[in-house]
């Protein structure tokens, strides 16, 4: 079977939460504590919500802020990254499929539309959900599902200036806040917690139970291991197992005129 290509066309999707009056930008993840930074955020707006709006929705940041905020491709993005800051985090591959799967297709009572498309079905099995998103092409897949180098990337090249890792999240995010602080950004203030669903990646090895299946998704989401957790040993990180130190993906901070 002959894996889809991880490489998104450029400008595929509008990942990046633009502050049209910080100099800041969020790269969201789905699936990556992303309805928790998507809380924090809200802090940093002026006006109160727009009612009718989810806050961790994306189109409460593209329609539900007064115009405080926007949402824009990776492309778009790149054009501001000498004048904004921008950050984002993500999540061990493997850990990520998991989540998506118990969460969307176990849990909920029916498929997004795109998981639809897909051919996805509820409580399909695992290795059948895996070989459908093997062969799914970036443009056809659930955002859910989607190669994290697909939203962050242009071109190979990580467009966030801080990408931490969720499983150092609360490391990361005291650092994240820190970096914050010396581009001369308001406080962030504390990560809340919000759709935590499940405990921890211990559930990996069930799912990952034999090479195939490691393979299986390997094959999809090669560029993000190889980009994000390249120092990791591939085995142990599909049984949810970190065998490195986990520092994020910094590049210097661009000097901002708040």
């Amino acid at each position: 079977m002959m894996a889809a290509s991880s490489t998104a066309p450029a400008g595929l999707g509008k990942h990046f939460i633009l502050f049209e009056r910080l100099p800041l930008m969020y790269a969201r993840v789905p699936k990556v504590a992303n309805s928790s930074v998507k809380a924090a955020l809200t802090r940093l707006l002026e006006q109160p919500p727009e009612e009718g709006f989810r806050t961790t929705a994306d189109v409460f940041w593209q329609k539900g802020t007064h115009g405080e905020t926007s949402m824009i491709g990776a492309v778009d993005a790149l054009q501001r990254r000498s004048t904004h800051f921008s950050f984002s985090f993500v999540r061990n591959p493997f850990d990520r499929l998991v989540s998506a799967y118990n969460n969307k297709l176990i849990e909920n009572d029916s498929l997004s539309t795109a998981m639809q498309r897909m051919g996805l079905e509820r409580h399909m099995p695992f290795r059948r959900f895996l070989e459908v998103v093997a062969v799914t092409a970036d443009v056809d897949l659930d955002v859910h599902l989607l190669p994290q180098t697909s939203m962050l990337c242009v071109e190979g090249v990580p467009v966030p200036g801080f990408i931490g890792l969720m499983e150092a999240m609360a490391d990361h995010w005291q650092l994240l806040r820190r970096r914050m602080r010396q581009a001369g950004l308001p406080a962030l203030g504390k990560l809340p917690i919000k759709n935590m669903r499940r405990g921890g990646d211990s559930d990996l090895t069930n799912h990952f139970n034999d090479d195939s299946l490691i393979e299986l998704a390997l094959g999809r989401y090669r560029q993000d291991v190889q980009m994000f957790y390249g120092d990791h040993d591939l085995a142990q990180l599909a049984r949810g197992e970190l065998s490195a130190p986990t520092s994020p993906l910094e590049r210097p901070v661009p000097a901002l005129v708040v």
